[in-house]
């Protein structure tokens, strides 16, 4: 029997797809080069290929449930997930075994799905190269490059602009660019 189709949303998005073994099929796009409110003045676009450096060295990357590491559904290091950097979006798709479709996780993953309360897919990154424009009284910061670190489902996107996730970011100057946590951006 054919894979059944659960869920698709338009123009990108997440796919779900149930197998007959248990396993779940998860399929997605992060789009390039739209731009999204981040609060008064305050604008984001993240650049056509800014994941490509971690994705093209086969640095871990994980699917996980509401940004939350102890949510795991998929991992490029165990094979379960698969990334395709392209020059509109980037696009994933995860195959969630069986044993992971049924843990606590897996079945709030797929039952938010299905129920299209978690239509969304927001990475999560720390930006190694940004642009800041002033633009029609306010900025927008440019992502030109950035350390793929996870793609989280989710219920409230950044992305695409009719979603709104403020967050607070400022222009520091031409300082050298802060390291760590506070360099970590979720869209």
């Amino acid at each position: 029997m054919a894979p059944a189709l659960l869920w698709g949303g338009a123009g990108g998005g997440l796919e779900l797809r149930a197998a007959e073994d248990g396993s779940a099929r998860l399929s997605g796009r992060f789009p390039y080069d739209a731009e999204t409110d981040l609060g008064p003045n305050r604008r984001e676009t993240i650049a056509g290929r800014a994941f490509r450096s971690r994705i093209e060295a086969g640095g871990e990357v994980h699917l996980l449930l509401g940004h939350s590491f102890d949510r795991p559904l998929a991992s490029t290091r165990s094979g379960s997930l698969r990334l395709e950097d392209r020059s509109d979006a980037l696009v994933f798709e995860a195959v969630l075994d069986p044993e992971i479709a049924a843990s606590t996780t897996g079945r709030d993953a797929l039952a938010m799905i299905r129920s299209r309360l978690a239509t969304g897919v927001s990475p999560g990154f720390i930006v190694t190269r940004e642009d800041v424009q002033e633009r029609e009284g306010g900025l927008l910061r440019v992502v030109r490059a950035a350390e793929l670190h996870e793609l989280s489902v989710v219920t409230r996107p950044a992305y695409p602009s009719a979603q709104v996730e403020a967050r607070s970011w400022a222009v520091t100057g031409t300082g050298s660019p802060r390291q760590g946590h506070f360099r970590r951006w979720r869209a």
